[in-house]
C-alpha cells in the first residue's frame, strides 16, 4: 500500500505547486496571447538497470523506446504532462538471449527552464523544459508466462526544444524512470527482494520526435512566448483610450455621449442642455445649454489637463533612444508631440527635460550622454514653436533600476522624461 501511496502523494504536490504559480503568474501574463497545449511523440533508445539475472545483459543503444504524451502549460513557465510509453528490451552479444517489453505511464509538472533563465534575450530557437513526477511501469516477458509485473515509477528528465515555427518543435529528451516494487527481474526471472529497500531499478529513455503545437493559427506556444511591451506603456495607452472614449460624440451634437440624453439625435439638429433637440432662441446653441455647456468645457478641460499632466510627470511620455545615440529613435515621434501639444495648449508650463543612459559603459559618459539627449530633444521642441525658457535642461546620467543584464529592460531607461512645472 506504501508503494502506491508514495506517488500519489508527490504527483499531488506537483499538482498544487504548478496551479499556485498559475495564479500568481496570471494577472502579468494575457491568457489568449499563446496556445498553451502541444501533442508529443518521441522514439529512441530504452536502458533497464538492474536486476538482471547473472548472464543477462543489455545494451546501452537498445532499441527500442516509444512514447506519446500530452502536455498543457497553465502559463509560459509551468505546466502538466500525460505521458504514455512502450519498451522493447533485448539481449546483447555477451547476454543469454531474452526479450522483454514494458510500457506505463506517467504524470508529470513541467517546468519551462528556458524562460525562468531568460533564454529568450539570447536565442529564438532553443529551449529547455525540466519534468518530474510518477506513474506506473508493468513488465511483460512470454517466455515466463510473465503478464504484467506492475511497477511504481517516479521520474525525472530535460527536454531540449529547437523551434521549428509555431506549429511545432523538434524535441530531444532524456529521462531517468526509478522503479520500486519488482517481483521480476528485467530478463523475466523471480526476483528476490527481501531486505532491499528503496528503488530496485532504473531505466533510461532518451529520445528524438515532435511536439505539435494546438490552440489558435499564428499565435506561438507557452514555450516560446514572450511580453515584450513594457507595462508602463500598456497603462499609459489605456488611460489613453478611456479619455479618448470619454470624449466621443456619436451624433456630433456638441454634447458628450456621457452628457447627451439623445446620442443618436440627427446630426444638426438643435439640442437643449441635455442633448434634446431644442432650441427656443434660435441662436444655433440650446438655450439652456450655452451657460452648462461652457462650464462643463472648462471643468472638462481642466479635468483632461490634470490626467495629461498625471501622464507625463509619471512617466509615461517618454522619448527613447537606441544604444549609444543621442537622436530619437522613430518610435518617439508620438511622445514628443504628445509634449508639444500640451506645452501648445498650456503656455503658462514649463518642463524639466531630463535625460538618461542605461549602465553600458563609463559612467561619466553616460552622464554626457544622457546631457547630450535632453538638449536634442529640446532642440526639437523648440523648433516647433515652444519658447526655450519654458524648457530646462537635466542629465540624470545612468538609470540602475532595471538589470543591466538584460537588453528589453535597458531599452526602457535610454531615454528622456519630463516633469511639468
Amino acid at each position: 500500500m506504501k508503494k502506491v501511496v508514495l506517488p500519489l502523494l508527490m504527483l499531488t504536490l506537483t499538482c498544487a505547486s504548478v496551479r499556485a504559480q498559475d495564479k500568481e503568474e496570471s494577472t502579468t501574463t494575457g491568457a489568449n496571447d499563446f496556445k498553451k497545449a502541444s501533442i508529443e511523440l518521441g522514439f529512441g533508445f530504452a536502458k533497464a538497470a538492474n536486476p538482471m539475472t547473472e548472464g543477462y545483459h543489455m545494451s546501452t543503444t537498445n532499441l527500442f523506446d516509444a512514447n506519446l504524451g500530452f502536455r498543457y502549460m497553465f502559463n509560459t513557465k509551468f505546466g502538466l504532462k500525460l505521458t504514455g510509453f512502450y519498451d522493447k528490451f533485448e539481449g546483447d552479444d555477451i547476454s543469454a538471449d531474452f526479450e522483454s517489453s514494458a510500457y506505463g505511464g506517467t504524470l508529470e509538472g513541467v517546468v519551462n527552464l528556458g524562460r525562468v533563465m531568460g533564454f529568450e534575450s539570447w536565442t529564438k530557437h532553443l529551449n529547455i523544459l525540466g519534468h518530474a513526477g510518477g506513474g506506473v511501469t508493468m513488465l511483460k516477458n512470454d517466455d515466463y508466462d510473465l503478464d504484467d509485473d506492475v511497477l511504481g515509477t517516479i521520474v525525472f528528465g530535460l527536454t531540449a526544444q529547437y523551434k521549428i515555427g509555431n506549429f511545432g518543435a523538434i524535441q530531444g529528451d532524456f529521462s531517468m524512470l526509478n522503479n520500486f516494487g519488482h517481483q521480476r527481474t528485467w530478463d523475466g526471472a523471480v526476483y528476490d527482494a527481501k531486505g532491499r529497500q528503496g528503488f530496485d531499478s532504473s531505466l533510461y529513455h532518451a529520445t528524438l520526435g515532435l511536439a505539435i503545437y494546438i490552440g489558435q493559427k499564428g499565435q506561438p506556444h507557452a514555450d516560446w512566448y514572450v511580453d515584450e511591451k513594457p507595462d508602463a506603456i500598456e497603462e499609459a495607452e489605456s488611460r489613453i483610450e478611456e479619455l479618448e472614449t470619454m470624449m466621443n460624440d456619436t451624433d456630433k451634437d456638441g454634447v458628450p455621449d456621457y452628457l447627451d440624453a439623445e446620442p443618436n439625435s440627427v446630426a444638426g439638429v438643435k439640442v437643449d442642455s441635455k442633448g434634446r433637440s431644442i432650441d427656443l432662441n434660435n441662436n444655433g446653441i440650446p438655450d439652456e445649454m450655452e451657460s452648462y455647456v461652457e462650464q462643463k468645457n472648462a471643468e472638462m478641460k481642466q479635468s483632461i489637463n490634470a490626467d495629461l499632466a498625471d501622464l507625463i510627470n509619471g512617466g509615461y511620455v517618454n522619448v527613447y533612444f537606441d544604444f549609444n545615440k543621442d537622436q530619437p529613435n522613430a518610435q518617439s515621434v508620438s511622445g514628443i508631440n504628445f509634449l508639444i501639444k500640451y506645452l501648445k495648449e498650456n503656455p503658462s508650463t514649463s518642463a524639466d527635460v531630463i535625460g538618461y543612459a542605461d549602465e553600458v559603459g563609463d559612467t561619466e559618459y553616460n552622464k554626457a550622454l544622457s546631457s547630450r539627449r535632453a538638449e536634442n530633444v529640446k532642440a526639437i521642441l523648440v523648433a516647433a514653436g515652444i519658447d526655450a525658457g519654458r524648457l530646462n535642461i537635466v542629465g540624470n546620467g545612468e538609470d540602475t533600476s532595471v538589470s543591466k543584464d538584460s537588453q528589453y529592460a535597458r531599452q526602457t531607461v535610454r531615454r528622456v522624461t519630463f516633469i511639468l512645472k
